[in-house]
Protein backbone atom coordinates (compact mmCIF):
# COMPACT_ATOMS: atom_id res chain seq x y z
CA UNK A 1 0.00 0.00 0.00
CA UNK A 2 2.68 2.75 0.91
CA UNK A 3 6.11 2.35 -0.67
CA UNK A 4 9.01 4.50 -0.56
CA UNK A 5 9.80 6.66 -3.42
CA UNK A 6 13.07 5.91 -5.12
CA UNK A 7 15.29 8.40 -4.31
CA UNK A 8 14.09 7.79 -0.75
CA UNK A 9 14.72 3.68 -1.41
CA UNK A 10 18.33 4.07 -2.69
CA UNK A 11 19.23 6.58 0.12
CA UNK A 12 17.94 3.32 2.52
CA UNK A 13 20.48 1.11 0.35
CA UNK A 14 23.38 3.25 1.07
CA UNK A 15 23.00 4.09 4.86
CA UNK A 16 20.14 1.91 6.57
CA UNK A 17 19.03 2.31 9.88
CA UNK A 18 17.78 -1.14 11.38
CA UNK A 19 15.14 -1.25 13.86
CA UNK A 20 12.85 -4.39 15.34
CA UNK A 21 9.31 -3.41 14.77
CA UNK A 22 6.84 -6.40 16.75
CA UNK A 23 10.43 -8.64 16.70
CA UNK A 24 11.17 -8.23 13.33
CA UNK A 25 13.75 -6.47 11.51
CA UNK A 26 13.16 -3.53 9.47
CA UNK A 27 15.77 -1.12 7.47
CA UNK A 28 14.93 2.24 7.18
CA UNK A 29 16.28 5.62 7.13
CA UNK A 30 18.31 8.18 8.93
CA UNK A 31 15.42 10.65 9.58
CA UNK A 32 12.05 8.42 9.36
CA UNK A 33 9.76 8.80 11.69
CA UNK A 34 8.86 5.42 13.58
CA UNK A 35 5.14 6.25 12.07
CA UNK A 36 6.38 5.83 8.44
CA UNK A 37 8.68 3.39 9.10
CA UNK A 38 5.36 1.15 10.32
CA UNK A 39 3.81 2.04 7.25
CA UNK A 40 6.67 1.51 4.73
CA UNK A 41 6.76 -1.75 6.48
CA UNK A 42 3.19 -2.76 6.14
CA UNK A 43 1.71 -2.49 9.66
CA UNK A 44 -1.19 -0.14 9.23
CA UNK A 45 -2.37 -0.42 13.00
CA UNK A 46 0.38 0.41 15.77
CA UNK A 47 -2.04 0.17 18.72
CA UNK A 48 -5.29 -1.13 20.29
CA UNK A 49 -7.89 1.07 21.68
CA UNK A 50 -8.32 0.25 25.68
CA UNK A 51 -12.22 -0.32 25.61
CA UNK A 52 -13.15 -2.25 22.71
CA UNK A 53 -9.73 -3.39 21.36
CA UNK A 54 -10.06 -1.08 18.34
CA UNK A 55 -6.77 -1.15 16.04
CA UNK A 56 -5.80 2.59 14.95
CA UNK A 57 -3.08 3.33 13.64
CA UNK A 58 -1.21 6.86 12.56
CA UNK A 59 -3.51 9.72 11.38
CA UNK A 60 -2.28 13.12 10.88
CA UNK A 61 1.42 12.23 10.95
CA UNK A 62 1.98 15.58 13.11
CA UNK A 63 1.04 15.10 16.33
CA UNK A 64 -2.25 15.94 17.18
CA UNK A 65 -4.70 12.78 17.24
CA UNK A 66 -2.43 10.53 19.48
CA UNK A 67 -3.53 7.35 17.37
CA UNK A 68 0.45 6.24 16.64
CA UNK A 69 0.98 5.44 20.25
CA UNK A 70 3.45 2.82 20.35
CA UNK A 71 6.02 0.90 22.83
CA UNK A 72 9.53 2.20 21.91
CA UNK A 73 12.69 0.72 23.41
CA UNK A 74 9.85 -0.28 26.36
CA UNK A 75 8.67 3.00 27.16
CA UNK A 76 5.03 3.00 26.49
CA UNK A 77 2.36 5.71 25.10
CA UNK A 78 5.08 6.89 22.44
CA UNK A 79 4.01 8.93 19.26
CA UNK A 80 5.14 7.55 16.54
CA UNK A 81 5.11 10.06 13.97
CA UNK A 82 6.89 12.89 16.73
CA UNK A 83 9.85 10.30 17.24
CA UNK A 84 12.62 9.48 14.70
CA UNK A 85 14.39 6.25 14.63
CA UNK A 86 17.58 5.06 15.78
CA UNK A 87 20.02 2.55 15.33
CA UNK A 88 18.62 -0.77 16.76
CA UNK A 89 15.43 1.00 18.29
CA UNK A 90 12.53 -1.59 19.61
CA UNK A 91 9.36 -0.83 18.49
CA UNK A 92 5.76 -2.13 19.49
CA UNK A 93 2.42 -2.61 19.33
CA UNK A 94 0.84 -1.12 22.02
CA UNK A 95 -2.19 -3.14 23.31
CA UNK A 96 -4.95 -1.74 25.04
CA UNK A 97 -4.38 1.00 28.26
CA UNK A 98 -1.04 1.77 29.71
CA UNK A 99 0.05 3.69 32.59
CA UNK A 100 0.88 6.98 32.31
CA UNK A 101 4.58 7.32 32.98
CA UNK A 102 5.65 10.39 35.88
Amino acid sequence: MFKRLPEAQAEVMVNPVRVTVNGMEVVCRNGDSVASVLFVAGILACRDTPVKGTPRGPFCMMGVCFDCLVNIDDVPNQQGCMVLVKPGMKIERQQGLREVQT
